[in-house]
């Protein structure tokens, strides 16, 4: 039997000064980057997940690893998120990263966010029980409540331009190639 720990690092508090010098400096930073060489944008990301015990997987992705499993009722043993959850997950933390970048870049500030995802997926796309059906969520919900001094307008402003820019949200709204390979190892 495989184990593995499932370990949380704490996210350190900062003040919303320090939040906007360090959205700041790194906006500087991506600028004269992209001004010095336009290719400098290419970027590749990278995980690798391993099976374990009965549909776990450990996914390393970089110095951080996780676990993600399902419940019972999919033959896990619930001892981490499931993997639609974690797309939802990706999704939320990434419209959080990009609210915060344009946000600051804009100037509609805001103090506080928290967004729920919510999505229905049909398991007989899953286990093939109806081929018309799609395997993947039929539909996302966000629910993105912000708290600040700006007008529905200006937030809605910022909205729309997140929603134009947010990677994960392009990934769940358009088409992605996706190239498979299997080979023995």
């Amino acid at each position: 039997m495989t184990t593995t720990t499932n370990t949380q690092s704490t996210v350190p508090e900062i003040t919303a000064d320090e939040r906007a010098d360090r959205i700041t400096k790194a906006g500087t930073a991506w600028s004269e980057r992209i001004d010095a060489d336009r290719s400098s944008t290419q970027l590749s990301y990278a995980v690798e997940g391993a099976g374990v015990g009965s549909v776990a997987t450990t996914v390393r992705a970089g110095k951080h690893s996780f676990i993600v499993d399902e419940p019972a009722a999919l033959a896990g043993d619930n001892i981490g998120t499931s993997p639609v959850e974690y797309a939802l997950g990706a999704l939320v933390g990434c419209q959080v990263v990009v609210y915060r970048l344009y946000a600051q870049q804009l100037g509609i500030p805001f103090d506080d966010i928290v967004i729920r995802a919510e999505a229905d997926l049909d398991a007989a796309g899953l286990f093939g029980v109806d081929e018309s059906v799609r395997a993947g969520f039929s539909e996302v919900r966000l629910d993105i409540k912000l708290t600040g001094p700006e007008s529905d307008e200006r937030y809605d402003e910022l909205r729309k331009t997140v929603d134009a820019h947010c990677p994960v949200l392009d990934i769940f709204q358009n088409p992605t190639p996706v190239k498979t390979t299997v080979s023995r190892a």
